[in-house]
């Protein structure tokens, strides 16, 4: 039978010690495991920009099990001058590569997948934890084209070189005249 309490074992304190969350500042999250459990103490989660709990578990700093962020966008169909509106928000917790530097200008551009695709770009943006756009596209296409068709997102770093970093995207089989918000979630882009 083993004593799973801390001091049990002589180096728990340097195991327990790497299982710190890293990014925040010494001793204001410190999150810490039984050396001997791999059973998370009750404060092992924490709140996410939405509220809700993640283990820490899934937070990750690098490799591709990380987060590359989230999207959120509004949506509305405006039936009587058969246009859609699309309006880009925020976009939160965006990492992006090194080769791209410390805050590069970030950008969105939209694609809606017609026969002839339909494109449109955001102004671009100071890359930082949480990016607000603010932007709204209009165009006037009828309603049974678009339902047909997705709504891709490329995000893309304008400085020092243009390159896409992430993607999202979203059917549009369900739009319609009531507004309906999106949080997409960000992957890496398409080879």
């Amino acid at each position: 039978v083993s004593d799973l309490r801390p001091s049990a074992s002589p180096g728990s304190f340097y195991v327990s010690r790497s299982m710190f969350d890293l990014r925040s500042p010494p001793h204001r999250f410190m999150k810490r495991y039984d050396s001997l459990s791999s059973v998370p103490s009750s404060t092992s989660s924490r709140k996410d920009s939405q509220g809700s709990n993640r283990s820490l578990d899934t937070i990750t700093l690098s490799g591709d099990e990380r987060d590359f962020g989230r999207l959120n966008v509004k949506l509305c169909y405006v039936s009587s001058v058969e246009q859609i509106w699309i309006t880009l928000l925020h976009c939160k917790d965006l990492s992006w590569p090194s080769s791209c530097g410390e805050n590069p200008r970030i950008c969105v551009k939209g694609i809606l997948t017609l026969p002839k695709p339909v494109q449109f770009k955001s102004s671009a943006k100071e890359g930082c934890n949480d990016i607000e756009f603010m932007e709204t596209f209009v165009f006037a296409i009828k309603l049974q084209s678009l339902q047909a068709v997705r709504l891709v997102f490329k995000i893309q770093t304008q400085t020092p070189r243009k390159k896409t970093i992430g993607e999202c995207s979203l059917a549009l089989r369900e739009l319609s005249s009531e507004e309906s918000s999106h949080w997409l979630d960000i992957s890496p882009p398409s080879k």
